[in-house]
């Protein structure tokens, strides 16, 4: 299919613009959708930008976290999600889609066709080595097709537990640099809040840092702070609305009420939002 020159300006010019929300003067606030009306939510209250939560995403189409969703249907998800909003769109696509780089190309083609301008890729379990190959292909594809496409590599030393503690910092840091190399706009360090070994994460990555926060972590204006250009609430947000879920039914089934309900969204209101 031959590209769409018209198209591939305006998915650059996106692109660009999304690089340039992350700073630590201001950081990139993102509260993770999952499905066209949060995205819509997420938008209608000021968003810059839309990022996509893998695990929200799988849930919602009955698939676990974790490299289980078929492609296909998180690509189709994420056009959905693009199409609906006008602010860049950052779609998290677990480790890639694929058993390997070649196939983590094909995907990012696919996101790009979709409307995103960029991408989250976890590293996991999964040796630096073999990461860092499929960073170079998503950038790669991603350069063939001519859009800037944001390249946002998770390491998941912290989140995992991986390795030694007393040398997971270095680990990490040793991790980003060659996930930059590779290709890599920024770096997102899920699992760590604590604002000293933030500090040094941000002095020691010379990209864009990325944390992942929820209850208990700091401000975002304390970790810009910090050095931190980016904070993403990742699944939070899904978990919480599906806590509501099981918050109703358990007081409608054991005592017949419906506080839990008091704070919903009125339903003309969400219908309006969608009706756009």
């Amino acid at each position: 299919m031959t590209p769409n020159p018209a198209a591939t300006a305006t998915l650059a010019a996106r692109a660009t613009a999304f690089a340039d929300l992350h700073t630590p003067a201001s950081p990139l606030a993102l509260a993770n959708a999952w499905d066209v009306a949060s995205a819509r939510l997420v938008e209608a209250a000021g968003a810059a930008a839309v990022a996509t939560t893998s695990a929200g995403v799988a849930w919602s189409l009955g698939s676990p976290d974790g490299d289980a969703l078929a492609r296909d249907r998180a690509l189709d998800l994420i056009a959905r999600v693009a199409a609906a909003v006008s602010v860049p769109v950052t779609a998290d696509i677990e480790g890639g889609f694929g058993a390997d780089a070649a196939a983590v190309g094909e995907t990012v083609r696919g996101v790009l066709a979709a409307g995103a301008v960029g991408i989250n890729i976890e590293d996991g379990t999964r040796s630096p080595a073999e990461h860092a190959e499929r960073l170079a292909a998503a950038r790669a594809a991603a350069d063939a097709a001519g859009v800037p496409l944001y390249v946002n590599a998770r390491v998941d030393t912290f989140l995992l537990g991986l390795g030694d503690p007393a040398t997971r910092l270095d680990e990490t840091l040793a991790r980003a640099a060659a996930y930059l190399r590779a290709g890599a706009s920024g770096v997102f360090v899920p699992g760590v809040t604590d604002p000293a070994t933030v500090a040094e994460l941000a002095e020691g990555i010379d990209a864009p840092l990325n944390v992942l926060v929820g209850p208990g972590a700091p401000s975002v204006a304390a970790l810009g702070g910090l050095g931190v250009s980016r904070v993403s609430l990742g699944s939070w947000v899904a978990g919480a609305a599906y806590a509501v879920v099981r918050r109703a039914t358990e007081e409608l089934l054991a005592d017949g009420t419906y506080g839990s309900l008091a704070q919903s969204v009125p339903y003309g209101e969400l219908n309006a939002l969608l009706k756009g």
